[in-house]
């Protein structure tokens, strides 16, 4: 195995933890009828500090999905 390929491997454990880690952090979606009255409520009392985290949190899981996709595609390259 070369050096090259243990620092992907490495780099993709982490990668496939971090996105663990952010997508169990991130508040679930309400559906139904429940979560549109729910929904509506806060949006009424504007809970922007929540929303804004929840934001981050999706922003990060998009770009640690790609970064783990690219380093997956790189390892199969690799081989």
């Amino acid at each position: 195995m070369s050096p090259l390929m243990i620092v992907f491997v490495v780099l993709q454990l982490m990668a496939s933890v971090f996105l663990i880690a952010v997508i169990l952090l991130q508040s679930g979606k309400r559906s139904g009828l429940s979560g549109a009255i729910a929904g509506a409520a806060e949006t009424f009392l504007s809970k922007n500090k929540a929303r804004s985290w929840d934001a981050r949190l999706s922003k990060m899981t998009k770009w640690v999905a790609i970064g783990y996709v690219v380093l997956t595609l790189g390892l199969n390259i690799l081989e």
